[in-house]
């Protein structure tokens, strides 16, 4: 292929929708061609803004030989009819997280891709992250000796300060409040610290503004190492930096707690550890994977455990 991708964003249900189609405006390798949504007043508003046509027409739209991918922003809970039907008219997509409401729903939708011989991406970006670059290479060289103990937050006023759509505290569309959504980030970079597989799972979610969803939650987990991992999020914090700490028997890793530096402590002593710059971002990943034929293997990995750690903190919160 050497036109440029053409890519639809599918619904604007999701407060990343604009992002990702002007992802796609951005990249020299994609053009943004249309918009689609079951909401049609919501969808041509999109569609304005971004500059493209909307069609009410999901059907028609997946049709259309000349479209190659999607964006995916709908409701989690339209994942698995969404996805599933563009993967099986064999367009690539690229989609907000979660994958899919369930793990089962999840290996259907990865299965597909596969089936159809199509590109699967989910946006999980803090991986592409400088900061994560860094722990990703102190965690390969062992530096903190054996993980005893990780905590990342990360919390925003989307509640208090009420610049979250209504939508987003419908449990029937969002699959839950603060930890289905915001949570997933440090979900997913406490299993990039801790390992994918837990022994136990145990969350505190509270509702404060009292939208009938979590909007202040913190998820404890335990692995069968004996380490425990600390996943705080909410809805409810005007000024609560995004940070991470890592603790092992050799050694710890702090970062975001003095100004986005990142600072490693051991029996020498406290030192800096350097930032590199980000890597590509899961979008331009997605691109590249489409061009080479090869999966994003470990994004979908990543995704499938999300989802699952994320179904075991909803199922064990006291709601």
């Amino acid at each position: 292929m050497t036109q440029p991708l053409r890519i639809a964003v599918l619904s604007a249900w999701h407060v990343h929708a604009e992002e990702y189609g002007r992802a796609a405006l951005d990249h020299p390798d994609t053009e943004l061609v249309a918009v689609w949504d079951d909401d049609a007043e919501r969808g041509q508003a999109l569609a304005d803004t971004l500059g493209v046509e909307f069609t009410a027409d999901l059907e028609a739209l997946l049709a259309r030989e000349d479209l190659d991918g999607v964006t995916c922003t709908t409701a989690t809970t339209d994942h698995d009819d969404v996805l599933g039907r563009t993967l099986a008219a064999g367009k690539h997509v690229f989609t907000e997280k979660l994958l899919s409401p369930t793990v089962e729903g999840c290996d259907r939708l990865l299965a597909a891709a596969t089936e159809n011989g199509v590109q699967l991406t989910v946006s999980l970006p803090r991986l592409s992250h400088g900061y994560t670059v860094a722990l990703r290479e102190v965690l390969e060289a062992g530096t903190l000796g054996r993980i005893t103990y990780s905590r990342v937050r990360l919390a925003h006023n989307g509640s208090t300060a009420d610049w979250l759509p209504a939508r987003f505290y419908d449990p029937a569309e969002a699959i839950g409040g603060a930890f289905s959504d915001l949570a997933a980030h440090p979900v997913y970079l406490t299993q990039l610290i801790l390992g994918e597989e837990v022994a136990s799972v145990r969350a505190a979610y509270t509702d404060m503004t009292g939208r009938g969803v979590e909007d202040n939650a913190a998820v404890t987990v335990t692995t069968p190492d004996g380490a425990i991992g600390v996943i705080e999020t909410g809805f409810v914090t005007p000024s609560s930096p995004f940070t991470i700490e890592v603790h092992g028997t050799d050694g710890s890793l702090l970062y975001g707690f003095d100004e986005g530096r990142m600072r490693l402590g051991t029996a020498e002593g406290w030192r800096d550890v350097e930032v590199p710059a980000d890597i590509d971002p899961p979008f331009v990943q997605w691109v590249t994977a489409i061009r080479t034929g090869t999966p994003t293997a470990e994004n979908q990995r990543r995704a499938r455990a999300l989802t699952a750690l994320t179904v075991a903190a909803n199922d064990a919160a006291d709601r």
